[in-house]
């Protein structure tokens, strides 16, 4: 587990959280056709390529990428992050308290330094934590971040007491599945800090918002080889994504994870899709 990664959450960080994970639970009437999703998914996600690699390169400093889980964000900026050799250790995913936020952000500190939360939500709940993001990624050339509580921080790579100040020259991406704009129009408590990290940071919204929008991203991706990697065969891949597209109403949730879950029950053979609705379907 990356430092600074704290495992247990507060019952009050995760009801907020829990609260948050319905905004993108609405069916917009369709106006697309599957052609015009399948373009306008492939073009974010070009986007998030183009920007994560100019926020490892350092040429913006912080990045947002909104999106449901499990349909690939994760995946494209951690593939970047391999590409340019930047250490897992950088990620950091779970609960974060606002000490080892401090601590992260010292640790990374240094320009060309890249410091990715994936799935740490709990920092957007914390006013301590927002008040360090919000310095870090300030716009001005020097992004002073202060920590003057009683007592002293000891860095956890060298044991050495950490200074009460630092500047921050590194980048911070922030993977989340929130979405910061519905949360901000809806007048959500957090939309004054929310807007602050909007106007401080590039945000890329996936907008991928209803379950058609998932069945599409999911093709995608199977077209991409997600399954023929693993041996399946264009047959095979057919079946799957036939069970997936009859069965999304009923799955337990529909994302590239329960795409392997059911390819898992086909690889077993025999009745593989009476499995497959017993474990994967509600």
């Amino acid at each position: 587990m990356p430092r600074g990664v704290y495992a247990r959450k507060s019952r009050s960080t995760s009801s907020d959280l829990s609260r948050m994970m319905h905004v993108r639970s609405s069916e917009p009437v369709q106006t697309e056709t599957d052609e015009q999703i399948d373009a306008r998914l492939t073009e974010r996600f070009e986007v998030l390529e183009e920007i994560a690699q100019a926020a490892i390169e350092g040429d913006i400093r912080a990045l947002i990428v909104s999106g449901p889980a499990g349909l690939g964000k994760s995946f494209t900026v951690e593939e970047k992050l391999d590409a340019n050799g930047v250490s897992t250790d950088s990620i950091i995913k779970g609960y974060v308290k606002a000490t080892g936020l401090f601590k992260m952000l010292y640790q990374h500190r240094h320009a060309g330094s890249v410091l990715v939360f994936d799935d740490a939500d709990s920092i957007f709940f914390d006013d301590i934590s927002l008040t360090f993001l919000k310095a870090v990624l300030d716009s001005s050339d020097r992004r002073i971040v202060s920590y003057l509580a009683e007592g002293r921080l000891i860095d956890d790579e060298t044991a050495e007491l950490m200074p009460k100040s630092f500047q921050f020259d590194g980048t911070v991406i922030f993977v989340t599945n929130l979405d910061f704009d519905d949360m901000i129009s809806r007048g959500h408590k957090l939309a004054p800090h929310l807007e602050a990290l909007l106007s401080r940071a590039h945000y890329i919204d996936l907008t991928m918002k209803t379950k058609r929008d998932y069945m599409i991203r999911i093709q995608q991706v199977v077209r991409k080889g997600l399954l023929s990697r693993l041996g399946f065969d264009t047959a095979a891949e057919t079946d799957i994504i036939g069970f997936i597209t009859r069965n999304q109403d009923a799955l337990r949730e529909l994302s590239l994870r329960m795409v392997l879950k059911v390819a898992k029950c086909y690889k077993k053979g025999g009745n593989w899709q009476r499995v497959a609705r017993v474990t994967c379907c509600r």
